[in-house]
């Protein structure tokens, strides 16, 4: 019987669209779930969520035990396009740079991973999953449909960024998240425990002069090639 739960589970087509910071993974990845009725999975809200934790308790970040105590026990909570954290909404709390930054450090806590793994991989329900993150295609979910890296220049990420932040009244400098931008992308690529890289299999796909529909036209494109059946 558990064999055949497994096989079963395995089944569940999950789209992987793995990327560097601001690369606009997310809105591509929300989209195309919405056009394909799938469940969708930001995986980086739960390492913001860490990180935020972290912030919160004036953990260092140089203390495993703790962080991976933080990522084990988190009380997180999806409902709808919210995010809650110990029943308080922190869906804009967590998309400030400090957590970014905080996000891009727990990310490599080797026990922080670990307690998240499990917790990603049981959002892998019917009729399928669209997920977005750094890791997606590479461990979490390595048997995927369809596995993607998207991509953009530093520039137009950057630019991207500064223009979200400054839509929500936040103030920015665009040097400043440019520099920030570099920084973890060294600091993501370069982690010796699940780095950001692009997998051998997965489609890149660069955004830098793409439109958001555009880009979802492609992914869902590539989908259907592989994916016959669902139209």
């Amino acid at each position: 019987m558990a064999a055949a739960l497994r096989a079963d589970f395995s089944q569940i087509p999950v789209i992987a669209i793995d990327g560097p910071a601001a690369s606009g993974k997310g809105t591509v990845a929300q989209r195309v779930a919405a056009v394909l009725g799938f469940h969708y999975l930001d995986s980086g809200s739960l390492y913001r969520l860490v990180g935020y934790s972290a912030l919160m308790h004036g953990t260092a970040w140089s203390d495993e035990a703790v962080l991976g105590k933080l990522a084990a026990t988190l009380p997180a909570e999806f409902r709808g396009t919210d995010i809650l954290l110990s029943g308080e909404v922190v869906t804009e709390l967590i998309r400030s740079e400090a957590c970014s930054n905080a996000a891009s450090r727990v990310a490599a806590v080797p026990s922080v991973r670990a307690a998240l793994l499990n917790w990603q991989r049981k959002c892998r329900l019917p009729p399928g999953l669209v997920t977005d993150g750094r890791d997606m295609g590479s461990v979490v979910f390595p048997d995927a449909a369809l596995k993607i890296f998207l991509t953009a220049s530093t520039e137009a990420r950057a630019e991207r960024r500064y223009k979200q932040l400054k839509e929500k009244g936040i103030n920015a400098n665009l040097l400043i998240l440019l520099r920030d931008l570099a920084e973890r992308d060294t600091r993501d690529a370069s982690r010796s425990l699940a780095p950001l890289h692009q997998c051998p299999e997965a489609h890149l796909l660069d955004t830098t002069e793409m439109a958001v529909v555009d880009a979802v036209d492609q992914v869902i494109d590539w989908f259907r090639r592989l994916v016959p059946c669902n139209k």
